[in-house]
């Protein structure tokens, strides 16, 4: 997902890679790598439900190993790598950095946006980065469609 959501947002393009013709494989461009890196880190470090908790996601895979090798020794006979599952829902897609993009801070006042939140939305969407947009603000948004 990481992946792909890199790709969508432009923050990837095939610009990044080049092609090695010794061994015919494609390799990244350093700058790209390192913006691909911190995208994954943020991902693996955002909080996820876990047993009732709020666990990072890099907590969650050393308890899922932990549960296998477990299985694996046979110290546990059942094993849940459904729980918990991934989100696969942006909040940051196309359409919204477009109507981000093309929204006046008239028009934001309007809805109720207040100017610091429409210059770091507006400022968000201009970056090749993926952003979060809050709830409220989303619900705002989403009046303009």
């Amino acid at each position: 997902m990481t992946t792909l959501e890199a790709f969508e947002s432009g923050m990837l393009d095939m610009k990044d890679f080049y092609f090695t013709g010794d061994d015919y494989r494609y390799r990244i461009e350093g700058e790209a790598k390192k913006r691909f890196l911190g995208l994954l880190e943020d991902r693996f470090n955002s909080g996820v439900k876990y047993k009732g908790k709020t666990r990072k996601w890099d907590t969650v895979i050393l308890n899922k190993t932990q549960e296998l090798a477990r299985f694996l020794l046979g110290k546990s006979e059942f094993i849940d790598f459904l729980d918990p599952a991934p989100s696969l829902v942006r909040s940051d897609s196309r359409e919204l950095r477009k109507r981000i993009l093309e929204l006046s801070a008239s028009e934001a006042r309007k809805l109720g946006i207040g100017k610091s939140t429409f210059h770091y939305v507006k400022k968000q969407a201009r970056s090749a980065r993926p952003f979060r947009v809050y709830r409220k603000v989303a619900e705002k948004l989403a009046q303009l469609a």
